[in-house]
């Protein structure tokens, strides 16, 4: 300790205070983090050259799946293509195309010829499938009925087998010439072929008292027929002629139908009166009916006949059109037949029903009622024939 005296007169100097203490701040911890070590990139031209290779690689690899999806793609589309043009033309086509191939035309001449003839849709189709499928030394020469509705592979058998036989074809009973006339249209015959024949003229019995001025309205006799493939036009209506005349003969119609004064070929006309007026079973009372008007010289009265020749000459249906073959307006048989009748209504024209009656009509119902008086058709006609009756 040190005491030392004051020195009087001396002020004494304070002492200053003293620093606070230094606060003591604990060491940092330090953290150590492991950064990734710098990439290294090659720079150098062996480095750039790997990846060059490298995306060369992936350049081709998609393109080769390029390619392959556009070929599988092309290959599909040739698929449903090729299928397309071997289908039918109109599957809904009912109609026949004659096609004659010559002997030596070429496989590619006969796909222009089914081209040309509207058979088949293609003919790069068709040279592709028959040579796929060895058929272009098989194809036959030949006359053929071809329908749109068979398939280029139908055809191709069609032809490759030779199958130029028979055809069928089939004429209605109670069908109108016109009517027939389409039917051999199509079957395959052209225009010319078609109204060439039916104007010509015929060698048959069945002609004997048909005027010369007549066409063959109502001689086509209503039956289905097998003919070759090369049959004419005239061979199928003379084969039709020769049916009809053997069924005259076989039922003994041409004495039957001079029993009530008429010839064989007022015979024809009256019964396709009958075949258009009658339903089934009701012929032979028709016929009766019509046998007492002519006897009475009423007219027969017949919608049929004036609606036939209207359709025939292309005017409008109406019940005083002025025309021999309206039997509402004129009195006896029309000038000829309006359609040709079948086995049934030429039965009844030779043999009628008895009775009497002076009317009749097809009710709405279809059935068949008579009347002796007008009073009592009329009263048919309100009570059966509402709908059908009002129709020209």
């Amino acid at each position: 300790m040190d005491i030392r005296p004051i020195r009087p007169g001396l002020p004494r100097k304070p002492t200053p205070p003293s620093a606070p203490p230094t606060p003591v701040v604990p060491p940092t911890p330090t953290v150590s983090v492991d950064l990734p070590a710098p990439l290294s990139i090659d720079v150098t031209p062996a480095g750039l050259d790997a990846r060059k290779k490298k995306n060369t690689k992936r350049i081709i690899l998609f393109s080769l799946i390029a390619l392959a999806v556009l070929i599988m793609a092309f290959i599909a589309t040739a698929f449903i293509w090729y299928n397309a043009e071997l289908s039918p033309v109109d599957s809904k086509r009912t109609d026949l195309v004659k096609v004659t191939i010559d002997p030596g035309t070429s496989p590619k001449a006969i796909g222009e010829l089914l081209k040309a003839k509207g058979v088949i849709r293609n003919t790069t189709a068709y040279t592709i499938y028959t040579r796929l499928e060895k058929a272009q030394n098989s194809l036959q020469a030949g006359t053929y009925r071809l329908s749109p509705a068979e398939s280029t592979p139908q055809i191709v058998t069609h032809l490759t087998n030779g199958n130029v036989d028979t055809f069928k074809i089939t004429f209605l009973p109670g069908a109108t010439l016109a009517e027939n006339r389409k039917v051999l249209l199509d079957a395959g015959y052209t225009t010319t072929e078609v109204d060439t024949a039916l104007g010509a003229t015929y060698d048959s019995s069945l002609f004997d008292t048909k005027p010369s001025s007549a066409d063959l309205e109502g001689y086509i006799y209503g039956e289905t027929y097998n003919f070759s493939a090369g049959a004419s036009v005239q061979d199928i209506l003379a084969r039709t002629f020769e049916e009809y005349a053997q069924v005259i003969k076989d039922n003994d119609l041409v004495a039957k139908f001079q029993s009530h004064g008429l010839t064989l070929f007022q015979g024809i006309t009256l019964a396709s009166i009958v075949q258009r007026e009658a339903t089934k079973g009701s012929e032979a009372q028709i016929a009766q009916v019509f046998y007492l008007r002519l006897a009475q010289n009423m007219p027969l009265g017949s919608d049929v006949t004036y609606q036939y020749i209207a359709d025939k000459t292309g005017v409008a249906r109406d019940p005083n059109l002025d025309s021999p073959y309206n039997t509402r307006r004129y009195a006896g048989l029309p000038p000829g037949p309006i359609s040709t009748p079948g086995l049934g209504s030429l039965e009844a024209v030779a043999t009628p029903a008895v009775g009497d009656y002076l009317y009749f009509l097809s009710g709405d119902d279809n059935v068949t009622y008579y009347a002796h008086t007008l009073s009592e058709h009329e009263a048919n006609i309100a009570a059966h024939c509402k709908v059908k009756c009002s129709t020209l």
